[in-house]
């Protein structure tokens, strides 16, 4: 069974070009940590015809960065996943302030491919009001 078939395949995230002109792809455990960026940094009602979508992140823009931010980013970072990627089983989530960005947060999100039970951590820069 290929990558595709096992995780998923879809336009890539961002949207681009492959070499040949037309839009890359991706499949694989890339196509599942692209649709956890995709999720995390869509906001609910952008999406018309499932305005529920999304995590919402963009929305502590001006926010500022302290404790009780990150801990909600934390949760909806949590929420998001758990509804909205079935391919994944979040392990854990934290979010720290970014040391070299004193208007930033990183979270560290540590998930399971359901479909190997590979675990994989990615790093998603929140950009925050200071």
């Amino acid at each position: 069974m290929d990558a595709a078939s096992l995780f998923g395949q879809g336009i890539s995230f961002p949207p681009r070009l492959g070499a040949d002109g037309r839009f890359a792809w991706s499949s694989g455990p890339d196509n599942i940590r692209e649709g956890i960026t995709l999720i995390l940094l869509t906001q609910p009602n952008e999406r018309i015809m499932l305005p529920s979508f999304g995590g919402k992140l963009r929305s502590y823009l001006f926010e500022p960065n302290s404790v009780a931010t990150r801990q909600a980013i934390q949760d909806e970072i949590e929420t998001a996943l758990t509804i909205w990627e079935p391919r994944i089983t979040v392990q854990s989530v934290s979010v720290a302030a970014d040391s070299s960005d004193p208007r930033a947060a990183v979270a560290t999100i540590q998930y399971q491919l359901v479909a190997s039970q590979t675990v994989v951590q990615l790093n998603l820069t929140v950009q925050l009001g200071g």
